[in-house]
């Protein structure tokens, strides 16, 4: 099981890999919204904000998000540090439902670039 200080790490690689990524990939990250991470099994959620395609942590809480970020994910420890190492393909676990990923249908559309 993946520990809060490698998921707050794997978030800091998901954040440098935007801030590199050109194209339509950095058009899509180049969003200003509020974000979370609800990592289940450590029943903990990072919130903070991304925008210019940098993911910034602002807070660690103990349980579920308590507001509505504009962007939400949801998965194990495990999995984001897989899915941010490219040993996990998005697609098929949002699909399945092993990742969550809640946001408004404009940014759904902006986001699938990212996938």
């Amino acid at each position: 099981m993946a520990t809060m200080d490698e998921c707050r790490s794997a978030l800091q690689r998901l954040s440098d890999k935007l801030t590199r990524s050109e194209g339509d990939v950095r058009d899509a990250a180049a969003l200003d919204r509020s974000l979370s991470c609800h990592i289940r099994d450590l029943d903990t959620t990072f919130t903070g904000r991304l925008k210019g395609g940098t993911i910034t942590v602002l807070d660690t809480l103990t349980g579920p998000p308590r507001e509505k970020a504009e962007i939400r994910l949801a998965m194990t420890g495990d999995d984001l540090v897989a899915l941010v190492d490219g040993e996990l393909d998005f697609a098929r676990s949002w699909a399945s439902g092993r990742i969550k990923l809640e946001a408004g249908f404009r940014d759904l559309l902006r986001l699938r670039k990212l996938l």
